[in-house]
C-alpha cells in the first residue's frame, strides 16, 4: 500500500513486540561475516535497509543462509573477503556504506558503493577522512563526497581519530577498518553515541578498550563464530510509546525491546514530559532485553538539547509529534544531523506538523513546538523517509477527520510490518486489552 488512510483511535490498552533492531541486524552480519566460523543470527530484521547488508556480504563471498524470516546462518570467512565481481549494492541504507567503507578499506582490491537516489545524496566525507587518513584511497563520484563511492583497499595503518560529531556509523566505520590494521586504533567522540560496535566486538570475543569518550580496538584479531540474538528496535517501539504515553489512560507493554542506555533517551525525555514509564531489563547479554511498561497522561513541553540529541536522533520525528501532542512549548536544538538523513527532517517535520494545524518554527538546527492546538487531517508527504512516514501516522491517530500518508513503500526500509501493527490499533475495541506481534514479509 502505497498510501495510507488513517483515523482517530481508541485508547490504547495493549502489549506488543516490535521487530529486530535496525542498527544491531546491520553489525551482526558484519562481524559474523567477518568471523571464523558459521554464526546463527536470531531476530533479524528482514528489511529492505538490512538486506541491503545481507546483499553486500554475498557479494563479497560470504554465504548467509536464511533459516527463517527473522533467522540467518552467516558462514564466517575469517576477515578474508572476496572481490566483487560488480558493484555492491547499498540501496537506501547509509549504515550499508558507511561501515562497508571500513570493512572494505583493508581488502586487497577495488571495490565500488553505489545506492538508490536518495543515499546518493547524503554525505560520505565523514568516513572518507579518517579511512583515508588510515591508508585506503576512496574516491567519492558525487557532488561534494558524496557516493558512488570507489574503495581502493590495502594494508592500512592504525590511528587515534578525534570525530568532530557523535556518530555511531563513523565510529563504527573506523573501529573496523581497525580490525585489519597492525596495532591501535582508536576514536573519540564529543559525546557518547550508541555503542552497539563496541558491545559486539565484546561478544564476539575481540576486546575493546573504552576510556571515558575513547574507544579503541587491537587489529588482527578474528571474531569468535557465535549464536547471537537480536532484541527488538527500540526506534520502532518509540512510535508506539508515543501513542500511549499522548493519551491519558492508555496502557502499553512493549515485550523483547533492547533498553541499551545509549539507546533509551526517548524514554528519558517522556517522562520529562509526564509519562509514566517503567522499564524491567530481563536479560543482559551482548546488549541489555527487557520490557516496557508505559502509562498515557497530560503531556507537558520539554526541551531536547545537546549531549542528548545523540541518544534520540532517530526518535525526533516522533517525538516533534509528542510535542505538538503536549501543552507548552518544546524546543529541539543542536539537531543538524536531521538536515542529511533520508530527508530534511527537520523541514518535513515542520511542514507536516503545520498541515495538521500545529504551531510550529524551524531554526537552523531544531524547532520550537507550541503544543496543545487540536490536530486536524490532512494530506501528508512522507519524503521518501521511513521516520517521516511512521511518525505522522501517529500523529493521525490523535487529528480530527482522516490523515493521508503518501509515499509509505519507504516504510519496508526498516518496519515492514508497521501499518499491519497501525490497523489492529485502531480496530481494538474500547476496553479490551490486545496482544499485537508484529508480522514481517517472509523474503
Amino acid at each position: 500500500m502505497s498510501d495510507w488512510k488513517i483515523r482517530r483511535a481508541p485508547t490504547i490498552q495493549t502489549e506488543l513486540e516490535v521487530p529486530g533492531d535496525k542498527s544491531i541486524s546491520h553489525r551482526s552480519v558484519m562481524l559474523a561475516a567477518m568471523s571464523n566460523g558459521p554464526c546463527v543470527i536470531k531476530g533479524f530484521l528482514p528489511s529492505e535497509d538490512c538486506l541491503s547488508t545481507v546483499s553486500a556480504m554475498r557479494a563479497l563471498g560470504v554465504k548467509i543462509e536464511q533459516a527463517d524470516e527473522t533467522t540467518l546462518i552467516v558462514h564466517g570467512v575469517r576477515r578474508a573477503f572476496t572481490k566483487p565481481k560488480g558493484d555492491i549494492d547499498c540501496g537506501n541504507s547509509g549504515t550499508t556504506m558507511r561501515l562497508m567503507a571500513g570493512i572494505l578499506a583493508g581488502q586487497p582490491f577495488r571495490s565500488r558503493l553505489v545506492g538508490d537516489a536518495s543515499l546518493s545524496k547524503r554525505p560520505m566525507k565523514r568516513v572518507i577522512e579518517p579511512l583515508t587518513r588510515m591508508g585506503a584511497k576512496i574516491t567519492a563520484e558525487g557532488k561534494d563526497g558524496r557516493p558512488p563511492l570507489v574503495i581502493e583497499g590495502g594494508k592500512l595503518k592504525p590511528i587515534q581519530y578525534v570525530s568532530p560529531v557523535a556518530s555511531a556509523q563513523v565510529k563504527s566505520a573506523v573501529l573496523l577498518a581497525g580490525m585489519f590494521a597492525k596495532g591501535k586504533t582508536s576514536v573519540t567522540e564529543p559525546t557518547q553515541s550508541r555503542d552497539h560496535t563496541e558491545r559486539m566486538l565484546e561478544y564476539f570475543l575481540v576486546r575493546p578498550q573504552k576510556q571515558g569518550l575513547t574507544v579503541s580496538v587491537f587489529g588482527e584479531q578474528t571474531p569468535e563464530s557465535r549464536e547471537f540474538m537480536v532484541p527488538g528496535d527500540i526506534s520502532s517501539a518509540a512510535f508506539w510509546l508515543v501513542a500511549a504515553a499522548a493519551q491519558p489512560h492508555s496502557r502499553l507493554l512493549v515485550k523483547n525491546v533492547g533498553l541499551n542506555d545509549t539507546r533509551t533517551g526517548v524514554l528519558a525525555v517522556l517522562i520529562r514530559m509526564g509519562a509514566a514509564i517503567r522499564e524491567v531489563i530481563e536479560n543482559p547479554q551482548a546488549e541489555p532485553v527487557g520490557v516496557i511498561d508505559i502509562q498515557g497522561a497530560r503531556l507537558r513541553g520539554t526541551e531536547i538539547r545537546g549531549a542528548e540529541i545523540a541518544n534520540v536522533i532517530d526518535e525526533i520525528p516522533i517525538l516533534a509529534v509528542a510535542a505538538a501532542l503536549a501543552h507548552g512549548k518544546t524546543i529541539i536544538a543542536d539537531a543538524n544531523e536531521l538536515r542529511v538523513k533520508e530527508t530534511d527532517r527537520l523541514a518535513a517535520i515542520a511542514m507536516n506538523l503545520r498541515a495538521m494545524g500545529a504551531q510550529v518554527a524551524e531554526t537552523e538546527d531544531g524547532l520550537e513546538i507550541i503544543g496543545g492546538t487540536p490536530l486536524k487531517g490532512a494530506r501528508l508527504d512522507s519524503f521518501g523517509d521511513h521516520r517521516i512516514a511512521m511518525a505522522f501516522a501517529i500523529a493521525g491517530l490523535f487529528a480530527e477527520g482522516e490523515t493521508t500518508i503518501t509515499g509509505t513503500a519507504c516504510v519496508n526500509t526498516s518496519y515492514p510490518g508497521f501499518y499491519d501493527t497501525l490497523e489492529k490499533i485502531i480496530r481494538q475495541p474500547p476496553g479490551e486489552q490486545t496482544h499485537v506481534v508484529t508480522s514481517l514479509p517472509t523474503h
